[in-house]
């Protein structure tokens, strides 16, 4: 990302990440099967060939997607998400819900299979074993130590 963050703070380091033009759309496409660079370009309609390359690349190099060679010649690819990238479903979904909440146009919902109703975001704390509501939650200060060195990881 040519203009990165330097906050010390998880959405601007998350945004340091996902935050370019088309990442988060590219992410979304491989949480939803979407594999191929072809099957990529055409659900991307307008995104450059270069620049899905060139994200691609970046995304993989900061963990978010892995590539796996499914043809020597020409060189294709087949990219997954790792399970740092899958763990943006959550992230996702709460898009969606912001959108149908506050978009004019509301293109998709988020819904209930079973019944088809639409469904509320709700946060659980596994400790306590209880829903948390929203005037619960805090945010406090971490280590600031990276994930897998002693004091880590931040969210404890």
């Amino acid at each position: 990302m040519k203009n990165a963050y330097s906050l010390p703070c998880n959405i601007a380091q998350t945004l340091n990440l996902i935050g370019d033009k088309w990442s988060l759309l590219i992410l979304h496409r491989l949480l939803i099967g979407k594999g191929t660079f072809k099957e990529l370009q055409e659900s991307l309609a307008g995104i450059p060939t270069n620049l899905l390359s060139e994200r691609l690349k970046t995304l993989e190099g900061d963990g978010l997607v892995r590539s796996e060679l499914y043809q020597e010649h020409p060189p294709r690819y087949r990219y997954t998400l790792t399970e740092s990238g899958g763990d943006l479903e959550d992230v996702f979904n709460a898009l969606v819900l912001w959108g149908q909440k506050h978009l004019s146009a509301c293109y998709k919902k988020l819904v209930h299979d079973a019944c088809g109703h639409p469904v509320e975001h709700r946060y659980y704390c596994p400790h306590c074993g209880s829903t948390v509501g929203a005037g619960e939650l805090g945010v406090r200060e971490a280590s600031g130590v990276p994930l897998g060195q002693e004091g880590g990881p931040c969210h404890e």
